[in-house]
């Protein structure tokens, strides 16, 4: 059973949320939260898999919850997606950084949102290659700030930094095996092992490591 946390500020998103989750035989809503300063509170009560949390929210807004949730250990295991009604830069790239595993938009099909839930719950990121593009073009941009490798980046070894190169492409550990010729299982257990070394909390946050660090397959 899935445990999952709704924080929304419209009575009417919870109210859809509420609907939804509850048809489904592996997912229990234990809580929701109509503030972001509630939500926090509410996920260290709950200790819940996944948290659908609003960007913009009263109180305290997404963003800031989100870094109270990361940066608490007792709530490690915890996954969060942002819910938004657009797509914007700022929130993206922050809310990545800050160690949100996804993002779905409020006006997005039931099906992404319940994809949503189950994917970041087994541990994987939600990543888009929409988002993912947009990620690196952000950091390949005319302006922008140079490269900052990871201060644990050194403690890769090649075929560690390579497979996070690849990840930063938005390709999944099928698609890279399939580039590379190895077995998926290769694959996952290199990036497994990279996520260790780099303090990663999932596949988003590698991305956004990597982007950052100037790695390319």
């Amino acid at each position: 059973m899935i445990r999952v946390v709704v924080a929304d500020d419209q009575a009417l998103v919870r109210m859809g949320l509420r609907t939804l989750l509850g048809g489904e035989s592996d997912v229990d809503l234990v809580a929701e939260a109509a503030d972001g300063m509630e939500a926090v509170a509410t996920v260290r009560r709950c200790l819940p898999d996944v948290v659908l949390l609003d960007i913009r929210m009263p109180v305290l807004d997404g963003l800031a919850a989100l870094r109270q949730i990361t940066a608490d250990p007792a709530l490690a295991a915890v996954r969060v997606v942002m819910l938004t009604t657009f797509e914007l830069d700022e929130y993206i790239f922050t809310a990545l950084r800050d160690g949100a595993s996804g993002f779905v938009l409020k006006d997005a099909p039931p099906e992404d949102l319940l994809r949503a839930v189950r994917v970041v719950a087994a541990g994987e990121s939600l990543l888009s290659p929409s988002v993912t593009r947009r990620v690196i073009e952000r950091f390949g941009a005319t302006g922008s700030p140079p490269p900052v490798p990871h201060p644990q980046l050194h403690r890769l070894t090649d075929r560690e930094r390579e497979m996070v190169a690849w990840v930063a492409t938005g390709r999944s550990n099928d698609e890279i095996a399939a580039a590379l010729v190895v077995s998926p299982a290769t694959v996952r257990t290199h990036v497994s092992r990279a996520m260790l070394k780099l303090h990663a909390r999932d596949r988003a946050q590698l991305v956004v490591f990597a982007v950052q660090s100037g790695l390319r397959p």
